[in-house]
């Protein structure tokens, strides 16, 4: 598993290779995504600071377990559009866990 870091901030864990996890924690669609989220009301990503992906620590693993696992898959999924011309199957897609409380948008609250 990999880490996101921004600014000594670890943001989210992926469950895939290392280069798989570069190539979507950097591509145009999340990095969008990144600048719009917000957590205590600021953006996660400022837009110009260094993206680091790293190994994730044995903490971090079990926070997105654990996450996994209460997950009960009832949640509002709508299809990202920056990514639904990939031609991934299923069974290859990674998961993504935020390591910090995003804020729900306020439209939605």
């Amino acid at each position: 598993m990999f880490t996101l870091e921004i600014d000594g901030t670890a943001v989210a864990v992926i469950n895939s290779d290392e280069a798989s996890a570069k190539d979507l924690f950097t591509c145009d669609g999340f990095k969008e995504d990144i600048r719009t989220m917000t957590t205590g009301g600021k953006p996660l990503w400022n837009g110009t600071s260094p993206l680091k992906v790293r190994a994730a620590t044995e903490d971090e693993v079990e926070i997105f377990e654990d996450a996994l696992a209460e997950d009960d898959g009832e949640g509002d999924f709508v299809d990202d559009p920056h990514h639904t011309e990939t031609d991934s199957d299923d069974a290859d897609e990674a998961d993504i866990v935020f390591l910090v409380d995003i804020d729900e948008d306020e439209a939605d609250a």
